[in-house]
């Protein structure tokens, strides 16, 4: 189905203009244009204001041809059995319900060539644009692709990109990693930890990069060894079967972890059942930390100490930023990075005596923003 873009008769003012009388972006006036509730009052008033003073006229035919579109996105996920993206599917859905779109999800395995045969039906489908967590082995062409096919893309949590080193200059919506997990590290550091161990992942993509990057910069900050990583499948198996491989380290050349600090809440919860199979403790034997805090994560016994990244409220973002950018085809590239927050549970000990002492009953928010 073509798709236009919002071009007005030669002579007539253009939404740009009325983007720059009003001090806002093109996709703004187009949002107010399509009475969109995404945008505030205020703006919505200062726009409409700033029509009257330039005298601009709406093309109704550009606008019928414009919205003759199918109210349907794809939502293209990874690992659909994580709580975690559970939870960034509602927060997508909380946005796109109020506009009256509805989303195609697809779980795509970590498989870059089942990610291909979704996003052929989606197109096939003719959906308005596509939200995407790439799969592991992603390749920048994929993006070059969808541009061939005017199909516009939100990557959300991860991003391709070359080397893992720079984001392509895309629409992106995602959190901090590296400062989240630098700082659970310090905190692991600061209860007089000296030897952690990074546990979890087989798969390399920008949210792997940035995490291990989180992991190495707060250890070699404080002069201690990065070195004890031990790659795993992000699930509560391999999580619960980490417990002999942290446990029964040879002493020699190197001391056996004192914590673990792993790379998602699925990963930790399994390894805190594997402790507890072998009549041991997170908190008591082995500091035991997450990342993402699931619904899960405070339920545990002992709670787990993890790192807050709001899966909802990125997924309200991404569909936002995809609503925009189906308003706006043409407007700049926008990245939105979400802080994390610090969560302090009982699994990584008492403050006092990280593995001797009763675990903390207290529990601690640390704003990393």
């Amino acid at each position: 189905m073509a798709r236009a873009s919002d071009s007005e008769r030669p002579g007539t003012v253009t939404l740009t203009e009325v983007a720059g009388h009003a001090g806002v972006s093109r996709s703004t006036v187009s949002l107010v244009l399509r009475g969109s509730p995404l945008v505030a009052a205020e703006t919505r008033e200062r726009v409409q204001a700033a029509m009257v003073a330039l005298g601009y006229i709406y093309n109704r035919g550009a606008a019928n041809l414009r919205a003759a579109r199918t109210q349907t996105v794809g939502l293209l996920v990874c690992e659909l059995n994580n709580p975690f993206y559970a939870e960034l599917t509602a927060g997508v859905d909380d946005v796109l319900d109020t506009e009256g779109f509805v989303a195609f999800i697809a779980n795509t395995a970590e498989q870059p060539e089942r990610q291909d045969r979704f996003l052929q039906r989606m197109r096939e489908h003719n959906v308005d644009g596509v939200i995407l967590c790439p799969a592991a082995g992603t390749q920048a062409e994929l993006l070059d692709r969808l541009d061939r096919w005017r199909l516009p893309c939100v990557q959300a949590l991860r991003f391709v990109s070359d080397g893992f080193v720079r984001e392509r200059g895309r629409d992106y919506a995602g959190v901090d990693y590296q400062a989240g997990m630098e700082t659970v590290t310090e905190h692991l550091i600061s209860l007089g930890h000296r030897r952690i161990a990074f546990v979890g992942g087989t798969l390399d993509h920008s949210a792997y990069a940035a995490r291990h990057a989180g992991f190495t910069a707060a250890m070699r900050r404080h002069g201690l060894a990065d070195d004890l990583v031990l790659r795993c499948p992000l699930t509560r198996r391999s999580g619960a079967e980490m417990a002999d491989h942290l446990l029964n380290r040879p002493q020699a050349p190197t001391a056996a972890p004192t914590a673990a600090l792993c790379y998602n809440d699925v990963v930790a919860l399994g390894l805190m059942l594997g402790l507890e199979a072998r009549g041991l403790r997170a908190g008591h034997d082995l500091a035991v930390t997450g990342f993402d805090d699931v619904p899960e994560a405070a339920l545990s016994r002992p709670a787990l100490t993890t790192v807050a990244t709001s899966a909802r409220q990125i997924g309200q973002e991404a569909a936002r930023l995809l609503l925009r950018r189906i308003a706006d085809p043409q407007g700049p590239p926008e990245r939105i990075i979400l802080p994390s927050r610090l969560v302090v549970r009982q699994s990584c000990g008492s403050p006092n005596d990280p593995l001797g002492g009763s675990p903390s009953p207290s529990l601690h928010h640390r704003d990393l923003s």
